[in-house]
């Protein structure tokens, strides 16, 4: 059995370099096809990462822990979700193994007026040092981050410094009401307008020092502990160990996976366009494949029809022409591989500008990422290709008419 699988590939293989005219198109068309696979796969790939990289680093980093209903409940009653003695929490989910970072965050809403106009704000009191070292995607265009000394300072989304003329230096009233139904307001000079990933984002957004936010809603609790991680992919084994620590206690989280709507609708827009392109790109190869086996069998008639007459059984004949496709498909696979990582590593290294993403400010430049798993994928796709388009020709090519087959190009 042995003996004769290593005869029937050694004829097969001769085969495929004896038709070296159809064999190097053959190949070129599965070599290319994969390739393709491996460019798109790789560019949606580092799309997805960049986009959850500038979420991650802009606004809510990896994991957000906060008392249980306040996801739901902020908007209508934010006071009752207060963490008291935040400090104690924090300590504890440092401990995590994985944890880089954990800072606070206090969330209000209110008005915010320029001495002209009044503008409704979404906004955070927020440890400066902590979230310049998270905000490593948040771009000022004006002015700079807080700092830990400006106990007065204030930085706003771009979209809230222009709805208001601001500019680094202006100052400005910040209003909210307190549940007690008591009005508080605090006078703040802007030190930066920033623009993060998200133009809604942009639009509400401001920022002030916690302790001055502490002041302003009169409490020493915090509503979010925001957790920074030393990896991404680490993201899920984190918050499932957090959250066996943590949910018991009532406290919710929440990885910023799912605090990000922009994040989610963005990848199913580009995972439906890259998967529209893959489709395309794979009926390509089959398309190139058929045609090309089929013009190599329609060539080799009068050789299948001597083999035939010799006393081969058509079942012979078929898994010939199969084995010399799945040769050629494993070959041009192989090539298509090292042509596509190629091309990846030479596109990566010139960058691919890109402009920003429905809903948002920032452009970027994208590069191709080598995934293993698209790479396998790819190379696994063209092989199946090739064996597909050569099934029915095989068929055909095996049920030949003898006297028939003979009688080609005599």
């Amino acid at each position: 059995m042995k003996a004769d699988l290593r005869q029937r590939l050694n004829f097969a293989l001769r085969n495929v370099f004896r038709q070296r005219a159809r064999s190097a198109g053959t190949l070129a068309a599965i070599a290319l096809g994969v390739a393709g696979l491996i460019l798109a796969g790789g560019f949606v790939q580092d799309i997805f990462f960049q986009l959850g990289e500038a979420v991650i680093h802009s606004q809510s980093g990896h994991i957000q822990v906060a008392k249980k209903g306040y996801r739901e409940g902020r908007v209508r009653a934010p006071e009752a979700f207060l963490i008291d003695r935040p400090d104690e929490l924090k300590r504890m989910i440092g401990e995590a193994p994985g944890v880089q970072l954990t800072l606070e965050r206090l969330g209000f809403a209110g008005v915010i007026n320029n001495g002209k106009r009044d503008l409704g704000i979404i906004g955070e009191g927020v440890e400066p040092s902590a979230e310049e070292k998270l905000g490593t995607y948040l771009r000022y265009i004006e002015g700079r981050p807080l700092r830990d000394g400006d106990l007065d300072g204030i930085v706003m989304g771009q979209g809230v410094a222009r709805s208001l003329g601001l500019k680094p230096g202006d100052r400005v009233n910040l209003v909210i009401s307190l549940a007690q139904g008591a009005v508080n307001t605090l006078d703040f000079e802007v030190i930066g307008v920033f623009q993060s990933f998200s133009k809604d984002f942009d639009a509400r957004a401001v920022r002030i020092p916690l302790r001055a936010a502490r002041e302003l809603m009169d409490t020493a609790s915090a509503h979010v502990l925001v957790v920074m991680l030393d990896r991404t992919e680490d993201t899920d084994a984190v918050l499932a160990s957090l959250k066996n620590r943590l949910e018991d206690r009532g406290f919710e989280l929440a990885s910023w996976r799912e605090l990000s709507d922009f994040y989610d609708k963005t990848l199913k827009l580009y995972d439906r366009q890259f998967g529209v392109l893959r489709l395309i790109i794979l009926l390509m190869v089959l398309l190139s494949v058929t045609n090309s086996v089929n013009m190599t069998l329609f060539e080799r008639t009068r050789e299948f029809g001597t083999l035939l007459a010799l006393g081969d059984r058509p079942g012979t004949v078929f898994r010939l022409i199969m084995t010399e496709s799945a040769l050629l498909g494993v070959l041009g696979a192989a090539i298509g591989v090292a042509v596509g990582c190629a091309a990846a590593m030479i596109i990566s290294a010139i960058g691919i500008p890109m402009p920003p993403p429905p809903n948002a400010n920032i452009g970027y430049t994208a590069s191709i990422r080598l995934v293993p798993g698209e790479i396998v994928l790819a190379g696994a796709i063209g092989v199946a290709a090739t064996i597909l388009a050569a099934v029915l020709p095989a068929r055909r090519a095996s049920r030949l008419n003898v006297v028939d087959a003979l009688r080609q190009g005599v």
